[in-house]
């Protein structure tokens, strides 16, 4: 394994994560007599194989159904001084019950402090406030920091780039859990600011939403050769040393084996990276054209600035993976979950993209004319059943 230090923190974090949202037996909480045998038993064979492999960051959540109280079956019983151990809040308007919701994570880990608190979800400038704001979380994580019970403090976002930025701007945090990788790059600005601000930087979820790569289609397995596309993505991600981890949401404990092949290329990552970025970058370019690769995304509208709410970057952008890269699988998934992701994957699909006057909201794109068009044929190409979110499942 690979360490790098996190940020201001001044942790040796491994270069992977061991995420818990995958291992764990429900999305609910239940009695701890109601979870199978076989499950816990699972779950205690991937974080030995974790830490077998030299990834002792465990992270979870309070949203992650029976993965604390199931972690702690047996974090107790492993050496403290050598784990990293996160959990993650999601903040509310009531610090009060922020503070009772941190109590009951501490009481399911069954430790005395948690290494790591991620104030879960900092989506929208409402939830930002909820933190920063006189008498807020921030103000009960600072309490909790003093009594010892957590270390530092950071945040998760699944929001714009714009809330993110903002919320690094505060300077309160030590860490932040974002999206970024090959396929979706919107949020390096942030990481940018995030390095200014000498934050540690933990990417989610990068097989997953990253690509589905765990299932990717024969075309991108044949643009990442020599690499698996797990192994590219990984590779392209730790080649920025502001990255400092991946999160594996490991289900069982082989599901770190593809991933952790990476390592042996960190070393050599300019030379194994180049001709397959080329190859990628080529391939959108023969199936979608050079003009509009380089300039779909200028002039689209927000979601306030759209009519029925229509998450137009969302979408084109689902559209030209499924084009360019085979990704069907993948932009189906997250395409049906638009309208139904709340503020976690805001926005909805084009089921009523016909009835929808959408000139005037497209008026700084270069592609006003034809976008209304490719929406009707993305949603003709992606549309199908909703599909709720995890938690929600």
């Amino acid at each position: 394994m690979q360490y790098r230090r996190f940020g201001r923190t001044e942790l040796a974090m491994p270069v992977f994560s061991c995420g818990g949202m995958r291992y764990q037996h429900k999305w609910q909480d239940v009695s701890p007599k109601q979870i199978p045998a076989d499950s816990q038993a699972n779950l205690e064979a991937t974080i030995r194989r974790s830490l077998d492999v030299g990834i002792n960051h465990i992270e979870t959540a309070r949203g992650y159904g029976t993965s604390e109280m199931q972690l702690g079956q047996i974090l107790p019983t492993l050496p403290r001084e050598k784990l990293i151990v996160q959990t993650k809040i999601s903040p509310v308007a009531d610090a009060k019950a922020f503070r009772r919701t941190f109590d009951q994570s501490l009481s399911y880990l069954k430790l005395d402090h948690v290494d790591l608190l991620g104030l879960h979800g900092i989506n929208t400038p409402e939830l930002l406030d909820f933190c920063i704001r006189p008498g807020g979380c921030l103000d009960v994580v600072r309490a909790l920091q003093r009594q010892g019970k957590v270390r530092f403090v950071g945040f998760s976002t699944h929001g714009p780039t714009d809330v993110i930025e903002q919320t690094i701007a505060t300077n309160q945090f030590d860490y932040i859990n974002l999206h970024w990788y090959y396929i979706n790059q919107t949020n390096w600005s942030a990481i940018e600011a995030a390095a200014r601000h000498d934050m540690g930087v933990f990417i989610i979820s990068p097989s997953e939403k990253g690509g589905m790569l765990f299932k990717p289609p024969q075309r991108l397995v044949n643009l990442c050769a020599p690499l698996s596309p797990i192994v590219f993505n990984d590779l392209f991600c730790l080649s920025h040393p502001q990255v400092h981890t991946l999160s594996i949401g490991a289900a069982n404990p082989q599901d770190f084996d593809e991933h952790l092949k990476t390592l042996a290329y960190l070393d050599y990552a300019s030379d194994v990276l180049p001709p397959i970025l080329e190859r990628l970058e080529q391939a959108a370019i023969d199936r979608l054209g050079a003009d509009w690769m380089q300039t779909w995304h200028i002039g689209l509208p927000t979601l306030a600035e759209t009519p029925g709410g229509l998450n137009i970057p969302v979408m084109l952008w689902l559209r030209n993976l499924a084009l360019a890269y085979d990704m069907v699988d993948y932009a189906k998934m997250r395409y049906n979950l638009l309208g139904q992701g709340g503020h976690w994957f805001p926005g909805a699909n084009g089921d009523r993209v016909a009835d929808l006057n959408l000139q005037p909201c497209l008026a700084q794109s270069p592609h006003a004319d034809k976008i209304p068009q490719l929406l009707a044929e993305t949603h003709a190409l992606l549309g199908g059943q909703k599909i709720q979110r995890l938690s929600r499942q």
